[in-house]
């Protein structure tokens, strides 16, 4: 992978690792919510990946953003599924979210660049 993505996934994992050595149960217990949320159900993971980026993205939330691009990018989100997402996301946030789809379109240029 490129520099922004292997920077974002390596502190990413050492901060979870920290939090977690140290964390009470209900840090815990919502980790694991947070992680049981987007497993197969009703929505396919793709589908949920692809909604917890519109989220992101409208609450301009860039960690969150880097994590469900690369998400969506395992699950198989293709370029012109992308566009569709960055349009809606854009859409529902309006223009302060201008700055956040820069950053996401870059991040995702990077994921597709290890392909």
């Amino acid at each position: 992978m490129g520099k922004l993505v292997d920077d974002f996934n390596g502190y990413r994992t050492k901060m979870n690792d920290r939090i977690m050595a140290t964390a009470n149960t209900n840090i815990k217990r919502f980790f694991a919510l947070d992680t049981t949320s987007y497993a197969e159900g009703a929505l396919d993971v793709k589908t949920k990946e692809m909604l917890g980026l519109v989220a992101s993205m409208v609450l301009r939330c860039d960690d969150c953003i880097k994590y469900h691009l690369g998400k969506c990018h395992e699950a198989g989100v293709n370029n012109d599924e992308m566009n569709e997402i960055f349009m809606i996301a854009n859409l529902v946030g309006g223009s302060i979210v201008i700055p956040h789809y820069r950053r996401a379109v870059e991040y995702w240029d990077e994921l597709n660049e290890a392909v």
